[in-house]
């Protein structure tokens, strides 16, 4: 069976399943067990985050991000043993923070005593509630674990912290995490679940089965987490969940991209279409990076076909819904580039409270030795072997700028797939087509040409529209007024996933009608060329979309979205000019 074919099993399959199937657990793919990634706090790329959210590949901390999460944990204890006060440690948290939890050595009989008690009973109680209907989807799980585990390398977190986070992705134990609780400014929710599962207690899912999380730690062979120090912030202390996300929707958004230049190729291509637009001289006069290379990139697309040969027929100027074709997914592509570069800055950096900096020095920036600085400086003892720094409160789990990426991206995506509607319409009239179809095919030939569903293009496009709205600001004071900001990048970022899958949609009934307008260009003229891009992707669309007798207009788009979202465009199109600023697309491939 060819991955076409499998690929329409797998749609159809879904199609007629009933909607409360349609929230059953998504498992991952689990094919790339064999590959693991090293994490080293520097450079872990959304391509790996794919992997191993979406792949099973397995996980391991460098040897050096092994020993800076040591040493913050050192400085930690040893800041407490120096009399440092030290936020969510010796000190509570938000509205608890000048509360006194214990004073002195955290090593000593009475006070380890008390911080195994409290931290365990934090663990067990999650930090905060989650609520509402629980993740479907593993790959959403396990990418939040990775980011963490990278994360976490610049925390104070316990040895035996550390090694769980690994091994509960390492021996595919997924938590059972629910959607809501989490405001923003720090994933406290969702990352709390994972710390009930690391003690023994919640759900997960296990080999394919949902089961208690101690049943899946005692089949793994793992010893339950007896956390200590002040392992709970540094677990739940995070955007983890948030910028995990964001990395999904980066690989999907790129997947979405690639394939709207191939659409745009296709389309041209069906119009009958002057290029013009898309030449160096017009480009060059408005020098856009990404918009030059969108536009060279399609061209490129379809160099040697019959649209760079000359054509009575052919008018001299497109509906703007082609000709801006390549203005409006380019500038998509420059809003894509934006969160990108943000989404691998998030996920190679600290986001935590309180900043655990060892190694830093009265002397290394000016306003370190002030007095109000010196006062969360650790001279260095025992317990960090002999290594000072400083430990200070901070706002860096604040998830600005990417959240704000994340929603500008939603607008651009809008802004883009209005075009895809818009196109799609002109093919219905011969002022823009120059000919109909029967004037070229017989009344058999016709009808064999797939059918778009007439009404799901502007039920979807209603449907995105109303995702672009912002998310408004929110300041509501809680926690006796300390906490007073809400991010809300819950709804920021699934607003944006759910934009780029109903555009991947619509992508798909534009790249039908496209394709079918192909078929009459071919009709009109034997002869004619379409260059290489839109060569070979007719010929993969009518491996799952014969010329014959269709099931019905749905099958035609299911089997469409179906090939996107589990085929890398570069099947049908690779090479070309060089994305600015370098960096390869991380493609998602079998992503639902």
């Amino acid at each position: 069976m060819t991955l076409f074919h499998s690929t329409l099993a797998l749609v159809l399959a879904f199609a007629t399943t009933e909607t409360a199937s349609a929230q059953a657990y998504v498992p991952i793919a689990d094919d790339a067990q064999a590959q693991t990634v090293v994490l080293t706090g520097h450079d872990l790329s959304v391509a790996q985050v794919v992997a191993i959210a979406r792949h099973g590949a397995k996980v391991s901390l460098s040897a050096a991000a092994r020993q800076r999460s040591a040493d913050a944990y050192g400085l930690l204890l040893e800041a407490a043993a120096e009399g440092v006060s030290v936020y969510w440690f010796n000190r509570g948290a938000g509205d608890q923070r000048e509360t006194v939890i214990f004073a002195g050595d955290p090593t000593t009989p009475e006070n380890t005593a008390l911080l195994k008690a409290r931290q365990l009973a934090n663990f067990a109680r999650g930090e905060t509630g989650s609520s509402g209907p629980e993740i479907d989807h593993e790959d959403v799980i396990r990418a939040m674990m990775a980011v963490r585990a990278n994360t976490m390398s610049y925390e104070a977190a316990s040895p035996g912290l550390t090694q769980m986070l690994l091994d509960l992705i390492n021996h595919d134990i997924t938590p059972v995490v629910h959607a809501r609780g989490s405001l923003g400014e720090g994933d406290l929710a969702p990352m709390g679940e994972l710390g009930r599962v690391m003690i023994g207690q919640g759900e997960v899912h296990y080999k394919g089965q949902r089961m208690p999380a101690a049943q899946a730690l005692q089949q793994a062979g793992l010893t339950p987490l007896a956390p200590f120090g002040a392992d709970d912030a540094a677990l739940v202390s995070t955007d983890a969940w948030f910028t995990a996300n964001s990395a999904l929707l980066v690989a999907d958004a790129g997947n979405m991209l690639q394939w709207a230049d191939l659409g745009t190729a296709m389309a041209l291509t069906g119009m009958n279409s002057s290029v013009t637009p898309l030449s160096m001289p017009a480009q060059s006069n408005r020098p856009y990076p990404w918009l030059n290379w969108d536009a060279a990139r399609v061209l490129d697309m379809v160099r040697g076909g019959y649209l760079l040969q000359d054509d009575p027929g052919r008018i001299i100027q497109d509906p703007e819904s082609l000709r801006a074709s390549t203005q409006r997914i380019g500038s998509a592509w420059q809003s894509w580039a934006d969160l990108r570069d943000s989404v691998v800055i998030a996920m190679n950096v600290s986001d935590h409270n309180p900043a655990v900096r060892p190694g830093l020095k009265p002397g290394d920036s000016w306003e370190l030795s002030t007095p109000q600085m010196m006062k969360f400086h650790v001279k260095g003892g025992p317990l960090s072997h002999g290594q000072g720094g400083y430990i200070l409160s901070d706002a860096n789990w604040d998830p600005y700028p990417l959240a704000n990426q994340v929603e500008a991206f939603t607008i651009a995506t809008a802004n883009m797939g209005v075009i895809l509607l818009e196109r799609m319409e002109r093919f219905s009239n011969p002022f823009f087509t120059g000919v109909k179809r029967t004037d070229v095919m017989t009344p058999d030939q016709a009808r064999s040409l797939p059918s778009p569903e007439p009404y799901l293009g502007a039920d979807l496009w209603i449907e995105i529209s109303g995702l672009i709205n912002p998310v408004v600001p929110q300041g509501q004071p809680i926690i006796a007024t300390v906490e007073d900001l809400q991010g809300e990048t819950r709804l920021k970022v699934n607003r944006a996933r759910q934009a780029v899958d109903l555009t991947t949609h619509l992508l798909a009934l534009d790249l039908i009608t496209s394709s079918n307008w192909v078929e009459i260009r071919k009709a009109q003229d034997p002869a004619r060329r379409f260059g290489t891009a839109p060569t070979a992707l007719l010929a993969g669309l009518r491996t799952i979309l014969p010329l014959q007798p269709h099931a019905g207009p749905s099958y035609a788009e299911d089997a469409v979205y179906g090939l996107i979202t589990t085929t890398p465009a570069a099947r049908f199109y690779a090479g070309g000019p060089a994305m600015p600023l370098g960096g390869p697309v991380p493609v998602a491939q079998a992503r639902r």
